[in-house]
């Protein structure tokens, strides 16, 4: 017995000696100022899985002593955004202590994080009326609170009478919250309203204005919720006209102070204290009032210059606030904001993340034609310094920016250049097309551009963005690299076999992606019809890359060899220099023309066509509209003047489509091996008449019906080709607003042949008070039954539509 009696009393004293060794968990200080620490939200939530861990085995020990500061840490994890529920009845432990702060955290825990769907929250219903009737006022206060913010109707029921009690105490600091907490018990039980009638009518003669105006509040909601109570309170509106007056004319009252602020809903912007945090606060409502109220000009000036000084404040988190809230305004109130330029531009340099992020997009936002060099050297600083997390937004910001407001042209690609050369990897993905149509269409910079790209790419392919772009431009304008050309800037000594080299080392490159090593090879080939001295060798690096295991560049490999070997006569037109990209907006008749995947409109010819030479590229490209693989492509309009010869072995190359049509004066179509054009294409020129009688008996279809817009499809024979079927199309609209920018696509098997003439207009109007009509025209020789895809693209209440759709009903008259 003495034995087991001397081991218990060992037990107990190691583990009491173990209790006594264990840490005391961190303070909330130092919590907020660890988490404040992390770099990244990884980072962040590893921290905070770790404290609630400790957490929790304190909650599981009883811990007394901690118990108020872990709920006190919890409730901040609570307020970033963690799950924090556990720490519930930890609460209710701390609201039923005797001592007034954990009580404090207590009621806090409670507030946030329960609510009257929980049952957990009828527990506290004891503890509330017992604090209500404490002997301390703070108690009571902090009682009065947690009922008023989630109290549940059977609680408000229980405690309205403890409530209405201290609405008659003497006490202005009870009385004021009371008058709150009354509040909540209206709007949760309102037949209880009447109980409050008698303290509401008292609570006017009050000379405290806390306590004024939290009965204000509640005589407003008793009116609002019957009218019975608005027929009752009418007749005191003199009484609340005086001490409105009363307010204006006897001044601030001492009486009303939060922390040091007297009766802060009476201040003003121009005399407010901004060393205190209630000060700032206070000058935050006046500015968020002066907005709301959409006030004159110069208060709105003074709200923007209240918002500028706070971005002086040492607080980040006032900082946040005013960035944020000069964001909001930047549109209505530029020039305002703009005097606040610098300013915000220095917050950039600021440590905290979600100001350095803020004042990011303001400064983007108070871009203009005047600033923009200024404020750009200040973003690509900005850019080159900054988290990678921050660098895809800049990007694309500054891209933006120099769009719409780039001084010159050279500015422009400059800009792009340095953004490519400092992100590059971080831009998105239209950045690279984007580029090169700007270069495209700086014809004058061609010589500059390409020269400072490829000084660019030497010997560093890490930017692979940057590294299409040079390989696309040395592709295009090698020629004008290798002669030194450039007037922008003294020209480099480069030759032919140089720049083959950077092309070839893209190609082996580790960094070099799929689509990079495709941007170099089909530059290489290009400069086969720009460089004299080095088509062997080009020869060479193209015939080895059609055995590459990458496919896409296999392919490419394939098709560029075949050019070399049996189509070698046509290999300088294929690779001829890119057009310039501008679109074409003519208020004529325009036709589609699809090129290489994209819809560009040209002028429909009413003339022969010139007896020059047309762009092979543009007169034979082939578009697989839909992604099928058996979609034939839309015809362009005009005839090329290559030999009949070319223009079947471009198509025998491209696709193997057989094109078969005859002269527009023969009165029946005979297969031809190898032509330029087939003849339905020439309809439109033939003095002919277009139709036969025979298509009046044809009957139309609805092609497709959907949110509002339809489409029908009216059916006519050419006169000159019966193998040619004209489809009329017919798009109405029947929404109350109208369809813009209306884009009409179509593709057939490749047994057809497909031409797709221009729409009358691109706005479909509402109501169905007119439609577009769009003229398709389609060659059926072997007299199969007529399928159709068809892609549909507009604008329509804010919104991009787009919606695809397949046509099978066509009538037998239609194609028979």
């Amino acid at each position: 017995m003495n034995g087991f009696g001397s081991k218990k009393c060992e037990y107990l004293y190691l583990m009491s000696f173990h209790i006594q060794r264990m840490p005391a968990p961190i303070r909330l200080r130092e919590l907020i100022r660890t988490i404040r620490t992390a770099r990244t939200q990884a980072e962040e939530r590893e921290m905070i899985q770790k404290e609630c861990a400790a957490i929790r085995s304190s909650f599981r020990e009883e811990d007394n002593t901690y118990r108020c500061r872990n709920v006190a840490k919890l409730l901040y994890m609570h307020m970033l955004g963690y799950p924090a529920h556990f720490g519930q009845l930890e609460c209710l432990k701390l609201i039923a202590s005797q001592k007034f702060t954990d009580k404090r955290i207590g009621y806090l825990g409670a507030m946030l994080l329960l609510d009257e769907r929980q049952d957990v929250h009828l527990l506290m219903t004891n503890c509330i009326k017992n604090d209500l009737n404490h002997s301390t006022q703070f108690v009571q206060g902090l009682a009065l609170c947690t009922l008023g913010c989630m109290g549940s109707s059977e609680m408000c029921r229980d405690l309205a009478g403890e409530v209405e009690k201290l609405l008659k105490t003497s006490n202005s600091y009870l009385r004021k919250k009371a008058a709150l907490c009354a509040v909540h018990v209206i709007r949760k039980v309102p037949e209880l309203m009447e109980m409050f009638l008698p303290a509401t009518k008292n609570l006017l003669n009050e000379k405290n204005h806390g306590v004024l105006h939290t009965s204000v509040v509640l005589l407003t909601e008793m009116c609002e919720r019957s009218p019975d109570m608005l027929a009752h309170f009418r007749k005191l509106v003199p009484q609340l006209v005086r001490i409105l007056k009363n307010l204006i004319m006897s001044g601030y009252s001492p009486e009303h102070d939060v922390s040091g602020i007297s009766d802060p809903f009476l201040q003003v912007a121009t005399n407010t204290e901004t060393s205190k945090n209630v000060g700032n606060a206070i000058l935050y409502e006046t500015v968020l009032t002066i907005m709301d109220i959409k006030s004159e000009s110069g208060l709105r000036v003074l709200a923007i210059n209240i918002l500028g000084r706070f971005l002086l404040n040492n607080d980040k988190n006032i900082r946040y606030v005013a960035l944020t809230s000069l964001l909001k305004t930047v549109q209505t109130d530029h020039n305002a904001v703009q005097r606040h330029r610098s300013t915000i531009v220095d917050c950039l340099k600021d440590l905290d993340v979600s100001i350095k992020r803020r004042a990011m997009e303001l400064s983007f936002a108070l871009v203009n034609g005047n600033n923009i060099r200024g404020m750009m050297k200040e973003l690509l600083y900005f850019l080159d310094s900054c988290e990678p997390e921050f660098k895809a937004d800049c990007a694309s910001g500054i891209f933006l920016a120099a769009e719409k407001y780039a001084p010159s042209k050279r500015w422009h690609i400059d800009t792009i250049m340095r953004v490519l050369t400092t992100a590059g990897s971080y831009v998105r993905d239209d950045a690279v097309p984007n580029l090169i149509q700007l270069i495209t269409n700086s014809v004058e910079m061609h010589a500059y551009t390409v020269q400072r790209l490829y000084k660019a790419i030497l010997g560093d392919y890490s930017q692979q963005p940057l590294v299409q772009v040079a390989a696309w431009c040395i592709g295009e304008y090698g020629d004008l690299l290798v002669s030194g050309q450039c007037e922008e800037e003294e020209p480099i000594q480069v030759t032919e076999d140089e720049v083959l080299d950077i092309l070839e080392s893209v190609l082996i490159s580790n960094m070099s992606t799929s689509v990079t090593r495709g941007y170099a090879l089909t530059a290489i080939m290009k400069l086969s019809t720009r460089f004299t001295s080095t088509v062997n060798r080009i020869k060479k690096v193209v015939s080895i890359y059609g055995s590459s295991i990458d496919v896409e560049l296999q392919q490419r490999a394939v098709e560029y060899n075949a050019l070399f070997k049996k189509y070698d006569h046509m290999r300088s037109a294929l690779l001829e220099r890119m057009p310039v990209m501008e679109k074409v907006t003519t208020n004529g008749p325009t036709e589609i023309v699809q090129t290489n995947g994209e819809t560009e409109p040209a002028p429909l010819e009413t003339k022969p066509p010139p007896s020059g030479p047309q762009p092979t590229s543009q007169a034979n490209d082939l578009l697989d509209l839909l992604g099928g693989n058996d979609i034939t492509p839309v015809i362009p309009t005009a005839p090329t003047s290559k030999p009949a010869s070319a223009g079947g072995e471009l198509l025998d190359l491209l696709g193997d489509i057989n094109l078969t049509g005859a002269p527009a004066t023969a009165p029946t179509p005979a297969p031809v091996p190898q032509i330029s054009q087939p003849s339905f294409l020439l309809d439109g020129l033939s003095s002919q008449p277009l139709f036969n009688d025979i298509t009046a008996g044809i009957p139309s279809i609805t092609a497709y019906s959907k949110n509002g817009l339809k489409i029908e499809f009216t059916f006519e024979r050419s006169n000159t080709n019966p193998s040619v079927t004209v489809i009329t199309i017919q798009a109405s609209n029947s929404t109350e607003l109208d369809m813009t920018d209306f884009v009409f696509q179509a593709a057939v098997p490749k047994t057809f042949q497909l031409q797709l003439l221009s729409p009358s207009s691109s706005i479909v109007p509402a109501f169905n008070t007119g439609t577009i009509t769009q003229v398709i025209k389609v060659l059926n020789p072997q007299k199969q039954q007529l399928r159709m895809r068809i892609k549909l693209t507009y604008n329509h209440k804010g919104s991009a539509m787009q919606d695809l759709a397949e046509v099978n009903n066509f009538p037998p008259q239609s194609w028979q």
